[in-house]
């Protein structure tokens, strides 16, 4: 017998049974009391019988009530519980339990419910993690056939004594470094994402002048930028005592990533790019602008998302991991900063990024 017939069974005898006892004890004392009339006065009592009528109809009123009552409070809400039981133990997570009364059985289903709520994002957020590790390692696997097909094919060449003079050989040795440099790059970026990931980025922060720092870091890209003929500006108009709590190492990676993407999407001769660092309040702006083919709108938005390709068919032919932009945020965020992008199609982007100045303060916070 199931569980619901059972209790209802049980419950409606529960009420039933003590009126029915009630009738027979009635019965008995009616009968005794019968024979001590006939004993004393010599004359019969009477059976008030019909006084019974009532009693056995409240009971089983009551009993109806009562079933009624347990079934509305007790056993739907349990029915309902060990359906959502089943559902769970089978692997699906989207039935929910509506919320029933406020006594333990409701504390009972709002505390499976909550169970259940926070099994369902552990495990959309693992499917989502799992989902994101197999297209980076897709993507990454994809972008190292590249220079490795490269390299292979510039070895062979120069074996083979296609290389046949030494300017040649220098072409192909250079060609080769710089496709093992953009290997070390991709795995680099899969080093930084597993950091991210855990959240164990290693931050070594110093104070940091940030006319000498960037002043830097323009000197080695804009050598960079030369030998790919793209043109370089650089503005500094901070002065020249003005700090910064940074690590400067992470730094230079948001740097290099954003002017590494701004390199690959140029899509353009005569490709310029631009740093400018300005002096805004209490804090620092820096602007890293190209003269690309720029961003749509549309997407503009989700470009510091993980693995986010906008026009992705185009850009898998360009290579990257899809999370250089996403790592930028991160590293700009632990500086207690942030950034934005502006961009128009055809014309260029523009990243901006803020850092607060130094301070005492700010030093003992770190």
């Amino acid at each position: 017998m199931k569980f619901k017939r059972k209790f209802t069974l049980y419950t409606f005898l529960a009420i039933l049974l003590p009126c029915i006892l009630t009738a027979a004890v009635y019965l008995v004392v009616d009968y005794l009391r019968e024979m001590s009339y006939r004993e004393q006065y010599g004359i019969d009592g009477t059976y008030d019988l019909h006084i019974l009528i009532p009693i056995i109809a409240a009971g089983l009123a009551t009993a109806f009530i009562s079933t009624a009552l347990v079934y509305h409070f007790w056993i739907k809400p349990v029915n309902k519980l060990n359906e959502a039981i089943k559902h769970v133990s089978q692997g699906d997570l989207d039935l929910p339990v509506e919320q029933m009364g406020r006594g333990e059985m409701g504390r009972m289903i709002s505390n499976f419910e909550d169970m259940r709520k926070r099994l369902k994002e552990s495990l959309d957020e693992r499917l989502r993690d799992e989902k994101e590790s197999r297209e980076l390692i897709s993507n990454i696997s994809h972008d190292l056939k590249t220079p490795i097909t490269a390299i292979k094919g510039y070895v062979e060449g120069i074996m083979d004594g296609v290389a046949d003079s030494p300017e040649k050989r220098d072409k192909y040795l250079r060609t080769i470094y710089n496709k093992a440099n953009d290997m070390t790059h991709l795995i680099n970026e899969l080093t930084v994402y597993s950091q991210i990931d855990t959240n164990r980025i290693p931050y070594n922060f110093h104070r940091l002048n940030v006319v000498d720092y960037f002043n830097d870091c323009a000197d080695e890209l804009g050598l960079e930028l030369e030998e790919k003929g793209i043109g370089f500006e650089y503005v500094n108009d901070v002065a020249s005592d003005v700090l910064i709590i940074a690590d400067p190492e992470q730094l230079r990676r948001v740097v290099n990533n954003i002017i590494g993407n701004s390199v690959k999407y140029m899509g353009r001769e005569n490709g310029k790019i631009s740093i400018a660092v300005t002096d805004i309040s209490d804090s620092v702006r820096v602007e890293i602008a190209d003269n690309g083919r720029g961003i749509a709108k549309e997407d503009l938005p989700n470009i510091f998302d993980r693995f986010y390709r906008a026009d992705a068919s185009r850009n898998s032919s360009q290579g990257g991991s899809g999370i250089g932009l996403s790592i930028v945020k991160k590293i700009i965020e632990d500086h207690s900063g942030y950034i934005w992008a502006t961009s128009e199609e055809d014309k260029g982007t523009t990243m901006h990024f803020v850092l607060r100045k130094y301070s005492k303060r700010e030093e003992e916070e770190v």
